[in-house]
């Protein structure tokens, strides 16, 4: 992490230290913005919120052992002690881990797209961890407060950063962009989420391609070329991209710099071949199609950095995922669960649903399906989509929980018999119904937006006995 005097700090983020005779020789090693959890020794940030302002408690983390602490100009006269006077203590942030990445010998790694930018993030890890010491972003700090954050904590000897860049509109993504300066950027896909905030797959598309914005000269950007709209944006004379920009591309359609020759499906796992491997065939540890597509991204980094084709394989054999991005796991009773809870998209729900239509040996699929939120006018239409898209072939079974949901077995309804689709208004009903309806053969995947919090019934199914009743 960030180790520097409160004169070096205050040098890198613009501000000026009070007391500089007293305090600009103080180390602070680390920083913290949350003053519930004051870290001795460290930086305190104190963030400016619609409902809280940290500068309330600067004072307090100082006399519990900050090293020094931010203070926002506007905020009227600082306490005594090791204050910077900064303009804006989110910019004074921002700033500060921009130059701590300038003076680092770090490469940076930017991800955004619509899905499986924290998959693909996790694999890139995987792959450049065999040869590199490698920092990533941890768990959803992937915004203009959370990436920072990252950089900071980025051990010194760091040789690659991997910076997971979200957004909700428009601009948000060039602002990381630009503080990260990546030497390589890649765009996942471009989905349907924040059609709320944006209105169309075109301005998420455009606001994805901002992630070039920072990129530096000459840097690469890889991007799913199975998505014209891509393309389409990078052409445009709007979109800021660096002199000399590559660019590679990756996906399913052959045509792309790297596509999937070969697919097939094992045990918890897809054994694949690809255009830029030849006939090495890797085994990846996930299930889904969409899933080969995030490796071949990932690859294209390790390649870029000169990973050889036998530490990707053994990357890939290490490879662990953030949290509930379709974890298998195994119920007491046998059951074997699907945990794909953490997020939805129309996208993501059909690439969940080809996962479960993909897995042989069971007795019976079934999908418990939630709602994916935040999808804007078009939301009843998309969930009934997914109904449609739902059938026989796929699966047995279908769940749905939500008020949107419903529009899910409505859509459903015209593929599947009336038996085998249900609709539930609340968790407990519902896992009264597995219990009831499921054995040990059967395979259950759990698939909505966060919100829904559906892992609930998961963590349930995970130690609950079942009926063993086969209908």
């Amino acid at each position: 992490m960030i180790k520097r005097t409160l004169a070096q700090i205050a040098e890198m983020c613009g501000g000026t230290l009070n007391d500089a005779a007293i305090y600009s020789g103080v180390i602070a090693e680390g920083v913290f913005t949350d003053s519930r959890k004051p870290v001795t020794a460290s930086l305190f940030i104190p963030l400016v919120g619609e409902r809280f302002d940290g500068h309330e408690y600067v004072q307090a983390c100082l006399e519990q052992g900050a090293a020094g602490a931010l203070w926002q100009k506007d905020h009227g006269l600082p306490p005594q002690g090791a204050v910077i006077i900064v303009e804006d203590t989110l910019v004074a942030l921002q700033s500060l881990a921009s130059a701590y990445l300038a003076e680092s010998q770090a490469s940076v790694v930017g991800i955004t797209g619509s899905n499986g930018k924290t998959t693909t993030k996790d694999i890139v890890d995987a792959l450049l961890s065999t040869t590199f010491k490698v920092h990533k972003t941890q768990g959803n700090f992937n915004n203009h407060i959370g990436l920072p954050l990252t950089v900071l904590s980025m051990p010194e000897d760091t040789e690659i950063v991997i910076l997971e860049m979200g957004m909700s509109g428009r601009g948000e993504i060039e602002e990381l962009s630009l503080i990260a300066q990546p030497d390589v950027a890649i765009i996942t896909n471009i989905g349907e989420s924040h059609l709320l905030q944006l209105g169309s797959r075109l301005e998420i598309a455009r606001a994805k391609a901002e992630i070039a914005a920072g990129l530096k000269t000459n840097g690469l950007l890889i991007y799913n070329g199975d998505e014209p709209l891509i393309a389409q944006v990078l052409g445009e004379p709007g979109t800021r991209q660096p002199e000399n920009m590559q660019r590679f591309t990756f996906g399913l359609q052959a045509g792309n710099d790297d596509y999937a020759t070969g697919l097939m499906n094992v045990q918890h796992g897809i054994v694949f071949t690809a255009k830029q491997s030849g006939e090495l065939a890797y085994t990846l540890p996930l299930l889904g199609t969409h899933n080969v597509v995030n490796c071949l991204a990932a690859m294209a980094v390790a390649r870029h950095f000169g990973v050889t084709t036998d530490h990707m394989a053994a990357g890939l054999s290490q490879l662990k995922l953030t949290g509930m991005r379709i974890e298998v796991t195994q119920a007491v009773s046998g059951l074997t669960l699907l945990n794909d809870a953490y997020n939805a998209s129309p996208t993501s729900m059909k690439a969940a649903i080809d996962v479960l239509e993909g897995l042989k040996g069971y007795r019976m699929k079934v999908a418990v399906l939630g709602d994916m939120l935040e999808l804007g006018p078009q939301e009843e239409q998309l969930h009934h989509e997914i109904g449609v898209y739902i059938t026989p072939a796929k699966l047995d079974r279908v769940l749905v929980y939500g008020p949107l949901s419903l529009h899910i077995a409505e859509g459903a309804r015209k593929h599947m018999p009336a038996e085998a689709v249900h609709a539930f208004d609340n968790k407990e009903a519902m896992f009264r119904y597995l219990l009831q309806h499921l054995h040990a053969r059967d395979v259950v995947l759990f698939k909505a937006s966060r919100g829904m919090k559906l892992e609930d019934v998961v963590h349930e199914l995970q130690t609950a006995p079942l009926h063993n009743r086969v209908d």
